[in-house]
């Protein structure tokens, strides 16, 4: 592909942003004593409650690609540390539910709020329409992403 190419400048743009915003990730990992691993387990569940999903020990496994016992070990270092905590589903007493803690939301945001605002007050200088098209722009990077992930899985197996 050409290096000039406008879509391919995209990418570069979007894969220097995951860079920097997994430095910083990882900078609260390595500050709070947690694992790269945790951090992303604290996104999903965090972004699991804003959608108003069920989280699960299985479904958790599922988004980080990762197998069961690696997923107790997960929640047990994430539940000591008083970050996230396992509830009984009331309606299937055999299911186990995944709340996070306020802890977790104060932590995160202590660390994250500055970096939040900066990107917030950045989008103000773009109108409705524009950040229209950069949302939906950037599922679709989401779901592209997804897809090569999901479909490199399928081609390692």
């Amino acid at each position: 592909m050409d290096d000039q190419d406008p879509a391919l400048r995209l990418v570069h743009l979007l894969r220097a942003i995951t860079v920097e915003l997994d430095l910083f990730g990882a900078e609260f990992a390595d500050g709070n004593g947690l694992h790269p691993t945790d951090v992303r387990a604290l996104i999903h569940l965090l972004d699991a409650s804003r959608a108003d999903l069920i989280a699960t020990p299985g479904r958790l496994g599922s988004q980080l690609g990762l197998n069961s016992a690696s997923v107790t070990a997960l929640i047990d270092r994430l539940e000591r540390l008083g970050l996230v905590r396992r509830e009984r589903d009331t309606h299937d007493r055999r299911r186990v539910l995944l709340a996070v803690e306020d802890k977790a939301v104060a932590l995160g945001w202590s660390f994250f709020g500055p970096l939040i605002n900066n990107m917030v007050a950045a989008m103000r200088s773009f109108d409705d329409a524009e950040l229209t098209t950069v949302l939906r722009f950037l599922v679709e990077m989401r779901d592209a992403a997804a897809a090569g992930r999901q479909a490199q899985r399928e081609g390692a197996t």
